[in-house]
């Protein structure tokens, strides 16, 4: 703010209060109403003494004090004065309470108030202080402590500022004047109480003609009617909020507002072209896209959303139209096949409408449009079609080979008419049972067939054009085997028949049935009856129950199983077809002990190994399979046995309890610090003993030079020695371990020429030795005399 304008304001302040009563220093001055010390009667107390109070020396009112005070010196705030004060300096004023010391500070002797610092009141807007006047010699209080405000003056040192930055907001397009759009709000810090600092009055300084804002709520209305968005979408309008009540030398804050305007259907949809062609080959699949037709709708979204359907065609239920829900395209798809030989074009009359649609905008117009849509059917070479889609024959299964049992007929659609092959898909006909004529599709029969084997064959004939090869179809053909009466019936279980010992004569032993894989087209009929054969001496006797069933019955009153425990009764079963085929199945009945109530109590051991299924035979190979296998289990034990290994100590006596054996290799012959080598050396060499390897020497056990014996020419004595020697060695070693070991040694003794050529003893020698000697043993030495002779000087070169 300017300087010159705040000095006015002050000076204006100032003439307002001091022209006022009570303000100035006459506020701060003693005021009494009466004589200093006059008393005045306020009441009684308890006693009914009448109660009495001093006049205070000093009152005062509230201060008040200009705020954002720019002047060079502190800001004089009022004076502090007491009837007491004579001036002599005997007065001390002190001030306490909120501030004090800080932003405000008195003088004690004359009692003056400043400011010492500029005040905002927008940060605090008034004071509370005490002032107390106290006798500077006696330190007593000379007036009481007194309580006073000091309120800070508004001045208009704050712009209205709006809540929010930026604001957004959204109105529907076409939407009448007046409208509302959004309402901003700005506060002011300035003290709303006193004048019109903080009274804020808003203006619109952008977004004219098209909006509108209130000047005491902020509410922003739209002011120009037909905004559309599809011509304008987004406004920037910036509104003024400016206090003083809109007043020049107020102050101001702006804010602007992002208005966008919300589409509604108020745009019809309109086709890109009147009329649409497509060319499709005829060879489209069901449900194939032909075509794809497009409109075009000015709005957005939801109002945007298109339904198409087809009013008009030339070929009714040939075609169908679909929303593309994505892109609101129209897609033709196919209904029905296309055949370029019947009809090789289409005519479709297309409309599209919005599917949502605003009641307010009906009087713009009708929210639709129309197109033609014209399909050219294009020819391609089709595959041959049968007449069918599916072909039934009928064969019975005694037909002879080369039977023709039916055909099959194919055409070329296209218009050059090609001839058509027909074959045999063999992958349906892998036992290759029919073929089929290359020419005219007669299928015939290649193999005999049986029904009850099989009784449909499912097959499919190819059909192919001779002009292109790769033009081929195909068509399912079920050929369905008629049955012929070629089975016989047989039992239909396989019965286990006993008869008692005690029957009587014609009594019913068992209940018999037949079955027959052939399947009449009158069902079955079966005829039971005894084989002529046994009708002379049968003992047994078949009853036929005209129902597919026969009784077997006893023709005598008893049966001994002694004499014969087994009886076999063959029974003739004939069907009623034609040409009638009978079979005879023999019924086994054994012969069994049964109680009065004729049930089966034993029957014997032949009975029962008949009935088990298993004859002598069988018995005996089982019973020598299982002496085979315990023969083969103990002749694999006792190999197992003779393969174990013998002990290697198998002396009593040998009481060692472990024998070590080092396998670990050496470094070679130059290596001659890893093992004690002295155990392969010859007697007669010279040697030291040594300490082991394999334990921590002793330095108190000093070595040991033993002497060597002489040898001797007999041999055993030889060897004897040398054993003798080692043994005593071993004993009386002190670093030998504390277990037993086996030491094992190869001496091969004196008597040699050559002595031993073994490296080994090489580093027994303490000088060179002379190899020349080799160069004399003829020939075969010659590589050795060439790789250890010669002179010392070669050797040392």
């Amino acid at each position: 703010m300017d300087r010159r304008k705040v000095y006015v304001l002050m000076v204006l302040w100032a003439v307002a209060h001091l022209s006022s009563p009570g303000s100035g220093l006459r506020a701060l001055r003693r005021t009494t109403g009466g004589r200093r010390g006059s008393t005045g009667l306020t009441g009684q107390d308890a006693n009914g003494v009448p109660l009495r109070r001093s006049k205070r020396g000093w009152m005062w009112n509230q201060f008040f004090l200009l705020e954002e005070y720019t002047g060079t010196d502190m800001q004089y705030v009022g004076k502090l004065h007491s009837d007491g004060d004579r001036g002599d300096g005997s007065v001390r004023y002190v001030l306490t309470g909120e501030g004090a010391g800080t932003l405000f500070k008195i003088d004690e002797k004359s009692g003056d108030i400043h400011a010492t610092k500029r005040l905002d009141r927008e940060e605090k807007a008034y004071y509370i202080l005490h002032a107390k006047a106290i006798n500077r010699f006696t330190n007593e209080a000379l007036e009481g402590q007194s309580e006073f405000i000091i309120k800070i003056h508004d001045i208009n040192d704050n712009e209205p500022r709006f809540t929010k930055d930026v604001y957004t907001a959204r109105v529907p397009e076409m939407s009448d004047i007046g409208t509302s759009v959004i309402q901003v709000t700005a506060t002011d810090a300035d003290d709303a109480t006193y004048g019109n600092s903080a009274r804020v009055v808003y203006s619109i300084l952008e977004g004219q003609p098209y909006f509108s804002v209130d000047p005491d709520t902020g509410l922003i209305k739209t002011a120009l009617p037909g905004m559309d968005r599809e011509v304008k979408e987004n406004y920037q309008v910036v509104i003024q909020a400016k206090d003083m009540a809109g007043q020049m030398g107020g102050l101001s804050g702006t804010t602007t507002v992002s208005i966008t305007l919300s589409d509604v259907n108020d745009n019809p949809p309109r086709f890109t072209k009147t009329l649409f062609e497509f060319r499709v080959p005829e060879s489209v699949e069901l449900g194939g896209t032909v075509g794809v037709i497009r409109a075009m709708d000015a709005d957005i979204g939801e109002n945007a959303e298109m339904d198409y359907r087809i009013i008009g065609s030339d070929g009714p239920g040939m075609f169908d139209i679909t929303t593309n829900r994505s892109t609101q395209d129209g897609i033709i798809v196919l209904r029905k096949p296309l055949d370029f030989e019947r009809k090789r074009q289409y005519s479709l009359r297309v409309q599209v409408e919005n599917a949502h649609i605003n009641p307010r905008f009906f009087s713009v117009g009708p929210f639709r449009d129309e197109a033609t849509v014209k399909i050219i059917v294009e020819d391609v070479d089709e595959p041959p079609v049968f007449e069918r889609a599916s072909y039934v024959m009928e064969v019975k299964e005694d037909a002879a080979r080369n039977t023709i049992i039916g055909s099959v007929s194919a055409s070329d659609p296209d218009d050059k008419n090609s001839l058509v092959r027909y074959t045999i898909d063999r992958r349906t006909d892998m036992d290759r049972v029919f073929n089929i004529h290359a020419g005219n599709g007669s299928v015939y029969i290649l193999r005999e067939l049986d029904r009850e084997e099989n009784a449909w064959h499912n097959i499919s004939v190819l059909a192919t054009e001779f002009n292109n090869p790769r033009q081929i179809s195909r068509v399912p053909v079920y050929i369905r085997v008629l049955d012929v009466n070629d089975n016989a019936p047989t039992f239909a279980t396989n019965y286990e028949t006993f008869v008692c010992e005690n029957a009587k004569a014609n009594q019913r032993i068992q209940t018999v049935s037949a079955t027959d894989p052939d399947e009449p087209l009158g069902g079955h009929r079966f005829f039971f009856s005894l084989a002529q054969e046994a009708a002379g001496k049968a003992n047994f006797s078949v009853r036929d129950n005209k129902d597919n069933t026969a009784w077997i019955l006893t023709r005598r009153n008893s049966y001994n199983s002694l004499q014969k425990s087994i009886y076999h009764v063959p029974v003739v079963i004939s069907d009623g077809e034609f040409p009638m085929q009978s079979s005879t199945s023999t019924l086994t009945v054994r012969v069994c002990t049964c109680d009065r109530e004729g049930n089966m109590k034993l029957c014997n051991a032949e009975a029962l190994t008949a009935r088990a299924g298993l004859s002598t035979g069988a018995l005996v190979a089982i019973l020598l399979c299982v002496i085979i296998l315990l023969m083969i289990v103990v002749l694999f034990a006792a190999l197992r046995r003779q393969r174990k290994k013998e002990p290697l100590i198998i002396s009593k006596e040998d009481v060692r309890d472990n024998v070590v054996s080092y396998n670990d290799e050496g470094g070679g012959e130059e290596d001659t610090q890893a093992f004690d080598i002295g155990t392969l050396r010859n007697p007669e060499a010279i040697e030291e003993s040594k300490q082991r390897r394999d334990i921590v020497p002793e330095t108190f056990y000093p070595p040991v030079r033993r002497p060597v014996l002489p040898p001797t020419r007999d041999n055993n004595g030889d060897v004897r020695d040398f054993i003798n020697q080692r043994l005593q060695d071993n004993d009386s070693d002190p670093t030998a371990p504390p277990y037993d070991s086996l030491a094992t040694y190869a001496y091969e003794g004196n008597g040699s020429v050559a002595e031993s050529l073994s490296s080994l003893e090489s580093v027994t020698t303490e000088g060179d030795q002379d190899y020349n000697y080799l160069s004399e043993w003829g020939p075969r030495f010659k590589k050795l005399a060439d790789m250890y002779g010669g002179d010392d000087s070669d050797r040392d070169s």
